[in-house]
């Protein structure tokens, strides 16, 4: 039993997109934290790789593809497992995120079925790789 919970950030300062997210990963065994702006998140990926961040390119303080690119320079979070989540269906943002190696890209409102099927998708897929 000594498997660690995969961790998935979640960078989004929507209260009904946090409630989203508690709702749709409460029963995978992960360990969640969300912080409402790039800044807050800074901190703590900084130091930490999670198994799985997803980031609203709409923050209050900063563009969340900006944001990525900055995480993006950091030798830890070069492989992370990033899904990029927009009400804006912008190609252009779509290029970005892709050129940044986002694994996906989400239109809100998210059906609570696409979180969960992401989460088990990115973080709970075989521990052997």
């Amino acid at each position: 039993m000594g498997t660690i919970a995969p961790t998935v950030v979640v960078v989004d300062n929507s209260p009904t997109v946090k409630k989203l997210f508690q709702r749709s990963i409460k029963d995978l065994g992960v360990e969640l934290k969300i912080f409402d702006s790039a800044a807050e998140s800074w901190d703590y990926l900084e130091n930490n790789q999670p198994d799985l961040l997803f980031l609203s390119i709409i923050l209050p303080d900063k563009n969340g593809l900006s944001l990525l690119r900055d995480l993006r320079k950091l030798d830890l979070h070069q492989n992370t497992s990033v899904i990029m989540v927009s009400s804006k269906d912008y190609a252009q943002d779509k290029l970005d995120a892709d050129e940044l190696g986002v694994v996906d890209f989400i239109a809100k409102p998210m059906p609570i079925q696409v979180i969960t099927d992401a989460v088990i998708k990115y973080t709970l897929k075989s521990e052997s790789e």
